[in-house]
């Protein structure tokens, strides 16, 4: 069985569950089209290539355009693998939607969070600072952050101030709360990465 696809975020908003106000994500996933089959013995694994968000033809490139003709397959935006246990179970063309996931089911979402451009470290790596009032000219600063003579430089990967956000983030075990085929809606319980549009892959968890 297919492990994954992709999908929109929508927004956010709030529904009951068990008689309590929960936050929900919303998201939205037009059916995924299989446009390549591989296998161990031609590919050296096993998985299946989807297309997601079909497109006009002069929307892709050349080779991606001769890609999808020579499957068969109308053009889409974007293709992506997943891996497969038996790939023999799946033809080219074939669709996979919301309907691959089940309410109370719980799955790993991945995107891109927002960016928030360069920050500080108060707000990037959540320091304390210093007194804020009684005369002290350390507020919001970094403070030291390297040794006089020896080493006599700035240790790697030391906290710094920076560009924040925009990172790919992954969050595990999200509940499906609802699945609407017929509008290619799913409601999971939570928050997940990224803005309104923001591209996120869903995938089954493993075991």
């Amino acid at each position: 069985m297919a492990r994954g696809i992709l999908a929109r975020k929508i927004g956010m908003t709030q529904m009951f569950v068990d008689d309590r106000a929960v936050g929900v994500t919303v998201v939205e996933s037009r059916p995924s089209t299989v446009v390549q089959i591989k296998t161990v013995e031609t590919d050296g694994y096993n998985a299946i290539q989807l297309g997601y968000d079909e497109v006009p033809e002069g929307k892709v490139t050349r080779p991606m355009a001769g890609h999808f003709s020579k499957a068969g397959v109308a053009p889409h935006r974007h293709v992506f693998e997943i891996r497969v246990d038996n790939p023999e179970e799946y033809s080219v063309g074939d669709r996979i939607g919301v309907d691959l996931f089940t309410e109370g089911e719980k799955i790993d979402v991945s995107g891109i969070s927002r960016g928030k451009g360069f920050q500080g470290v108060i707000k990037r790596w959540h320091f304390a600072g210093g007194p804020k009032s009684h005369g002290s000219h350390f507020h919001r600063r970094p403070g030291s952050i390297g040794q006089c003579v020896k080493p006599g430089r700035v240790a790697k990967g030391r906290k710094l101030p920076g560009q924040m956000g925009a990172q790919r983030i992954s969050v595990r075990g999200l509940q499906v709360l609802r699945v609407d085929p017929e509008r290619n809606l799913l409601v999971l319980k939570g928050t997940t990465p990224g803005s309104r549009g923001t591209l996120l892959e869903l995938g089954r968890r493993n075991g």
